[in-house]
């Protein structure tokens, strides 16, 4: 903890919490925001809707693979290096995007994008973990994921405005411009929080016997899983937004707000609640309750879609409480994984983080386009997707103090 950084931020803290929040909201901003034109790009440069899906996998799997160095990199040379370099290359990335011709070109880039993109979700968490003690940091990582849910509400509406009125170009012209002015923010208001004494050395040998060190660790990887994979059974159906929300609920694209907006409700909801209770009720009840509403309403969604055919009255329901679960003790367990490694904390986020992001590109690349046409196959997966991250849990508690 270096809370006397806190001294050199100029402004009220909640404004450094946003501004980390914003960092963190890159990654997911960059998917959510072209969906409601999925249709629009495929049809302007030819491709299938299978090939627009690898866009979608492509970002994600570049996201998982850079993700691993991010962290490491920032325990090296500082996190805020790190986070200058990976906006700059996801502005340049983003104007690929809005040039490409073709659905090689756009695939490319979103590769490239999604290199960059996870530096500020990374290196974010390191940096509350740096300023803040225990209970102090659950509330900020608290406040980062309600200011996060922010993202997927506001993120498909923009797009759905700017597809309609300007065409699917300027979405990622718009991109480059928010990454820009996010990456003047950083470079003249972030102080480095990362003292010199804490840095650690940049040397291959080094670097492997850190990553050989977590990945051995049966429970530093329980508790991944069992932070990263409930995360699916929501993010599934933001992956399938354009076939839930267009197809079996038959919304327009500007409507897909209302699904995102349910989504949102439910994660600042969770995330709300999770600031409130930290230091007042046990970080273990924490996330058992957080489970426990995710077990309930899986079950509910699965059972609620063999009875009835989807209806937009009811259907986003289940997917938003889900979300509530899912924020309400993702903060404790991401914190429980930082405190693997202290000591490489930036580390210890990279391998979460593309350990996480790994299985979301295999959701989006493999298991999305199976299920995605098929309102029950999506509430079936969504409840085996939690159940891993809950066996995962059951195993691992009682490892972890």
């Amino acid at each position: 903890m270096t809370p006397d950084v806190l001294s050199a931020w100029r402004g009220p803290r909640w404004t450094l919490t946003l501004l980390i929040a914003c960092l963190s909201m890159l990654g997911p901003f960059s998917v959510d925001t072209y969906l409601p034109a999925f249709a629009g790009i495929a049809a302007s440069i030819g491709a299938t809707p299978g090939e627009m899906q690898q866009t979608l996998s492509s970002y994600l799997l570049g996201f998982a693979l850079m993700n691993l160095f991010h962290g490491a990199l920032s325990d090296s040379f500082g996190r805020r290096p790190v986070i200058i370099v990976g906006v700059a290359v996801f502005v340049l990335a983003s104007i690929g995007c809005a040039l490409a011709g073709s659905i090689s070109a756009l695939v490319a880039f979103r590769a490239l994008q999604g290199l960059s993109a996870g530096a500020g979700m990374v290196v974010s968490r390191a940096i509350i973990r740096d300023l803040f003690a225990p209970a102090d940091a659950q509330r900020a990582m608290s406040q980062v994921t309600l200011y996060f849910a922010v993202a997927p509400a506001v993120a498909p509406l923009l797009g759905g405005w700017v597809f309609a009125g300007l065409g699917w170009h300027a979405i990622f012209w718009m991109l480059a411009l928010l990454g820009a002015l996010l990456g003047f923010v950083i470079w003249r208001r972030l102080p480095e929080t990362l003292h010199a004494t804490a840095r650690q050395p940049f040397h291959p040998l080094h670097l492997l016997h850190g990553y050989a060190q977590l990945v051995r660790s049966p429970r530093f990887l329980a508790l991944v899983v069992a932070s990263g994979i409930p995360f699916n059974g929501m993010f599934l159906y933001v992956l399938s937004a354009p076939a839930f929300v267009g197809e079996h609920l038959g919304l327009a694209p500007t409507q897909f707000f209302w699904f995102f907006a349910i989504n949102v409700a439910g994660i600042m909801s969770g995330a709300w609640l999770s600031g409130r209770l930290a230091g007042r009720v046990s970080w273990r009840l924490q996330i058992r309750w957080g489970f426990a509403v995710m077990s309930v309403v899986s079950i509910a969604n699965v059972v609620l879609n063999y009875l009835f055919v989807p209806h937009p009255a009811w259907a986003m329901w289940p997917v938003g409480l889900y979300a509530l679960g899912w924020s309400l003790m993702t903060p404790v367990v991401t914190l429980l994984v930082l405190e693997q490694m202290p000591e490489r904390r930036g580390m210890a986020a990279s391998v979460h983080a593309s350990i996480s992001s790994a299985a979301n590109a295999l959701v989006a690349g493999a298991l999305s386009p199976l299920v995605m046409h098929s309102p029950r196959g999506l509430a079936l997966a969504a409840l085996g997707l939690m159940m891993v991250g809950l066996v995962a849990w059951t195993w691992v508690k009682r490892q972890v103090t």
